[in-house]
């Protein structure tokens, strides 16, 4: 197993000039929350993808943690590119792919993740949550299997009105992931390489794709003060001083 962590964004609505994975929550950095969490899990195979002040996030880093930098910050699609090439990925290599800033996420639900994955001999699983935050991207389901994610702002009025959405926490094959990502094409309303357009590409070409459910609050990750404050308050309560 690998784990690829994605803490390369600057978060331009925190209104601060200090990349996000570096602001405190219950008084730690967001990204040592999500990087404790893997480890709980046994994974020690870990890539953090840096970029916006990458020095500082290095500094905060435990010691010999694999570092790749996304210098031209493109998209998450991009991103999980410049990750998985820090790899020498073999066949039969799961490749676990999360947010720097959603401290939240428990490690239970990365096991039930990864279980479900192997369970399923799935190309990729992802975690989803039901009526969470709207601004994620919808979990396209066809017949009950899922067939894509849509990204809320390029999703129809038919799509935004489904109810399950992708919190960005996946577990891949790794060979299929690689395979899949250079078919990336930035052909949406941000001009980017969006990760979640991996399931789709998957879907289309007849793989086996699987979903598991966990709590919203699990999903709530930061790009706002508001949501600072607001995760913060719950991980004082769920871990009390």
């Amino acid at each position: 197993m690998k784990a690829i962590v994605l803490a390369a964004g600057k978060g331009t609505r925190m209104k601060s000039d200090r990349a996000k994975v570096l602001h405190e929550v219950a008084g730690r950095p967001l990204l040592q929350w999500v990087l404790d969490t893997v480890a709980a899990i046994g994974c020690e195979d870990i890539v953090v993808v840096v970029g916006h002040q990458a020095d500082e996030v290095r500094a905060i880093l435990p010691a010999g943690t694999r570092i790749a930098f996304q210098a031209e910050r493109r998209g998450t699609g991009h991103a999980t590119q410049v990750g998985l090439a820090a790899f020498d990925l073999i066949p039969g290599d799961v490749v676990l792919v999360l947010p720097g800033d959603m401290p939240l996420i428990r490690p239970e639900s990365l096991v039930r993740l990864l279980g479900t994955h192997r369970s399923e001999e799935a190309a990729a699983t992802l975690l989803s949550v039901i009526d969470g935050p709207r601004e994620f991207g919808r979990v396209v389901r066809r017949d009950g299997a899922v067939v894509a994610v849509v990204e809320q702002r390029d999703a129809t009025a038919e799509e935004q009105a489904i109810r399950e959405v992708n919190t960005s926490v996946y577990a891949f094959d790794g060979v299929r992931l690689s395979e899949a990502l250079q078919a990336l094409r930035p052909d949406n309303d941000q001009g980017e390489l969006y990760l979640t357009d991996v399931i789709g590409i998957l879907a289309e070409r007849g793989e086996r794709l699987a979903a598991v459910t966990t709590e919203v609050e699990e999903a709530l990750g930061v790009n706002s003060v508001d949501q600072l404050d607001l995760v913060d308050a719950a991980l004082r309560q769920r871990f009390p001083a």
